[in-house]
């Protein structure tokens, strides 16, 4: 299966990203044993976390249903360094060609970081699998309507930064593919037990904005 498939079958699976950043890697499998459990199929640990490497090479060995990789990734060596150790997936706050030519050189899924038309089509251009329209606080949703109008049909778009089950909704009726989910979700020294309360709230609501 070619990226942009794994990507569109994991969003239709769940159409949120978790971005676990400040992770460590003794939380790793403990956290991502909830999020699977609660139906997350994508799960992203930033690489200015804690032994990220270490978290997702246990977390993509744990968990084959998930497509687990690295977020703030800013170079080259970086998505390599994430490919070995098992990480599918790339997410990045910026577009650097250089980057998503390396990750669809490895086959992974890569995620750059856009905020106007203008970069969204270049990062398409330069092969993204998908766009992250960062930061969503600055991206309305009238905006993701905006870009589904101009963009290509089949163009994933994911709004990330300050996502949360209050607004997910909006998000998703403009037409977003999926929506990264941080501090609502996960934050340092968070017990696993309120990550799985935070994950059922969001997967309500979730099923709220795909029932309207």
């Amino acid at each position: 299966m070619n990226p942009s498939s794994r990507l569109a079958a994991a969003l239709a699976a769940c159409p949120l990203v978790a971005i676990l950043r400040g992770l460590r890697a003794d939380e790793a499998l403990p956290v991502a044993r909830v999020l699977a459990a609660r139906g997350f199929r994508l799960i992203e640990v930033p690489l200015n976390s804690p032994s990220p490497l270490a978290s997702i090479e246990a977390i993509a060995a744990a968990f084959g249903d998930a497509v687990v990789g690295a977020g703030t990734v800013l170079e080259p060596r970086q998505v390599r360094d994430v490919h070995a150790a098992g990480g599918r997936l790339v997410v990045a706050p910026n577009f650097d060609p250089a980057v998503v030519r390396e990750a669809a050189r490895l086959d992974m899924i890569c995620l750059p970081g856009v905020f106007t038309a203008t970069e969204a089509f270049a990062a398409l251009a330069a092969g993204a699998t998908g766009l992250k329209l960062f930061p969503a606080e600055m991206i309305p949703p009238a905006a993701i309507r905006a870009l589904r109008a101009v963009l290509p049909a089949d163009a994933l778009l994911l709004p990330v930064g300050g996502v949360g089950a209050a607004n997910l909704h909006g998000y998703l009726q403009a037409g977003a593919d999926g929506v990264g989910i941080g501090s609502s979700l996960f934050r340092p020294g968070m017990a696993v037990a309120q990550v799985e309360c935070n994950a059922l709230d969001l997967m309500a609501a979730c099923a709220g904005a795909l029932r309207t």
